[in-house]
């Protein structure tokens, strides 16, 4: 009895764990301070900043031209959606009429950007469950966009290609024949890629029933993209605040139903990815079809004074919504610019989600939620 009553008397302390901020599961310069009773989290708290690079401040002092470089390196790895959302907003306040064959070109290089995005995510994502081979296979596919894109504006990485009024280059009709062989090949890639990782034993017992983020928790966080969808609800502002083309386009949304365990699981956003990939390729082809001879800037001044006022603009990035909240005074630079990262809303659900997770859960969840640091940090 006296042994018994020294043994509830025991008490263990939490051990403190650094994951990060060199640490490849935690995608970029994240530091996770964790909490842990053995191997069970009690606690995960994100300490960001390790990217900071002041670059609302920057934009004060900037024209606007000279921004969109500076929007490629958010989201490094989407830099074409980070120049398309920044780019339309500047278009809403100018009243600028984009020529027609400029709004389908910049579809195409969204919609191939956000397949990279997924592919860097599909690939990635295995290794940090142990499966190597999967990397290897995303990244020949990849490669392919990335040339394309190299072709269009020069660069492989941060592009400077979606200009205010249109694109700096043209697509030829070598690159749309080369585009639609791509699509035709990815389709089938990815139906192999998905047997080989998505329907492996291993990997649904690492993602099914982990990391759940339900509807209510991604609604009350204020989660989009990917991590809102997986958790079953159904917005994409592709649909629900269409801009461009999208709204002449055809295409569904696909959203977590809880296959291989929970809805809201990490198997769901590993899947709701995968789909819309698929999703992005038949965007693709319609606008490959579509598109018409014609110019592909409109007529912007050389000098450009955005007149006095403020806009909020926002589109459906590869990990969510990307929202610039413009002021202007009339002259040459912003006054201001707000950049709302959808990174930074799903980063900030991780104290939520981690609680009863193991260490090795924690990681897989990480992962899944596809996180870009220079996105959060700016």
């Amino acid at each position: 009895m006296q042994e018994k009553h020294q043994q509830e008397k025991l008490k263990t302390e939490l051990l403190t764990v650094s994951m990060g901020p060199q640490h490849p599961a935690t995608h970029g310069v994240l530091r996770v301070e964790i909490k842990t009773d053995s191997e069970i989290v009690a606690l995960a708290i994100p300490h960001i900043g390790y990217l900071h690079r002041c670059m609302e401040k920057h934009a004060e002092n900037l024209d606007y031209r000279s921004i969109i470089p500076f929007t490629d390196r958010l989201d490094y790895l989407a830099a074409m959606n980070m120049e398309l959302t920044y780019v339309l907003a500047i278009e809403k306040m100018l009243k600028t009429e984009v020529p027609v064959r400029a709004e389908y070109i910049r579809v195409i290089v969204s919609e191939l950007q956000r397949i990279a995005s997924h592919l860097l995510f599909f690939g990635t994502y295995a290794i940090d469950l142990g499966a190597f081979s999967p990397f290897l296979y995303v990244f020949q596919d990849r490669e392919f966009i990335l040339r394309i894109f190299e072709e269009l504006s020069g660069a492989r990485l941060l592009y400077n290609y979606i200009w205010i009024g249109g694109v700096w280059n043209d697509i030829t009709d070598d690159q749309i024949k080369r585009i639609g062989t791509f699509c035709n090949t990815l389709d089938e890639s990815l139906k192999k890629y998905h047997t080989l990782v998505g329907e492996n034993k291993i990997f649904i017992s690492r993602t099914g029933h982990v990391g759940i983020i339900n509807k209510d928790m991604a609604m009350d966080f204020g989660a989009t993209g990917p991590i809102l969808r997986a958790a079953g609800v159904n917005w994409d502002l592709r649909k629900t605040r269409p801009y461009s083309i999208y709204p002449k386009l055809t295409f569904d949304v696909p959203v977590g139903v809880g296959e291989k365990g929970t809805v809201g699981d990490c198997w769901d956003r590993y899947h709701v990815r995968v789909r819309e990939m698929d999703e992005s390729i038949k965007i693709i082809r319609q606008c490959l079809a579509g598109i018409e001879a014609g110019p592909i800037l409109g007529k912007v001044p050389k000098i450009i004074k955005v007149p006095k006022g403020e806009v909020y603009m926002s589109t459906e990035c590869a990990r969510g919504e990307l929202g610039y909240h413009l002021v202007s005074d009339g002259g040459k630079k912003p006054y201001r610019l707000k950049v709302k990262s959808s990174c930074l809303t799903h980063v900030s659900m991780l104290p939520a989600v981690a609680p009863g997770l193991m260490i090795a859960d924690l990681v897989a969840t990480i992962g899944s939620i596809d996180i870009v640091l220079g996105e959060i940090d700016r």
